[in-house]
């Protein structure tokens, strides 16, 4: 009976290493050895195994070769244009330039565009320095922990929308899993069921979060207007 539970090993290996903040990447390749070899593997098919998981997920490594295409903009100014762009718009304010990018992360990844936005691609170089930029048209520039929540609240709307949007589209890993939990509980659910029934909640995100975003924006603001309050005096 305990030999069921030995390839759990892998786990502690992983909690532990994480809590001493080890590298993720050899602490994740020595939870699988240690895994495979409680498990009763040899040294061969650990490494087989190793090898076959890498090829067939290769794809996932496809998205390190944006980061040097993104680092190569920011180093040209990427995040300086973006920020002078929104400076320009006297129209665009941080409410509504938020919203806006959560309603477009929602209607894409209910298309199935999961990737097409993100942290590392959108986020850090565009979406959070014109935040930053539509949120200093309050008159005042912002503090170090004001633009700290801003870029936290920009990547949290993506966030948002990518989470409550991707359950709308029938094909991707989130309805697949949903309805294989309940096939498991002997309840059989369409695909297209699933994701007409995540349609309100998706909806329900987007007003939810909207209504947090001018809630921040009027926090953010009034900081600003007693400063220039206290100036006056």
């Amino acid at each position: 009976m305990l030999t069921q539970w030995l390839p759990l090993l892998g786990v502690a290996v992983v909690v532990i290493g994480f809590a001493l903040r080890f590298n993720p990447v050899p602490v994740v390749v020595a939870a699988g050895v240690v895994s495979g070899f409680a498990a009763g593997k040899s040294a061969g098919d650990i490494l087989a195994l190793l090898g076959t998981s890498f090829v067939s997920e290769r794809a996932l490594l496809l998205f390190v070769l944006t980061l040097p295409a993104i680092g190569v903009l920011e180093r040209a100014g990427l995040r300086e244009h973006a920020r002078n762009w929104i400076a320009s718009l006297r129209s665009m304010t941080l409410p509504r330039l938020l919203i806006a990018y959560l309603g477009l992360r929602q209607v894409l990844s209910m298309c199935g565009l999961t990737n097409v936005a993100g942290q590392a691609q959108t986020v850090r170089p565009l979406l959070a320095p014109m935040a930053e930029a539509a949120a200093e048209k309050r008159g005042a520039p912002l503090t170090l922990d004001e633009r700290h929540a801003v870029r936290a609240f920009s990547a949290g709307t993506d966030n948002i929308g990518l989470f409550f949007g991707e359950d709308v589209f029938v094909a991707l890993g989130g309805v697949l899993l949903i309805q294989g939990f309940y096939a498991q509980h002997g309840i059989e659910l369409e695909p297209l069921h699933i994701a007409l029934w995540a349609l309100p909640t998706a909806i329900a995100a987007f007003v939810i979060h909207a209504l947090r975003t001018v809630l921040f924006s009027r926090r953010l603001q009034r900081p600003a207007s007693e400063a220039t309050g206290e100036a006056s005096r």
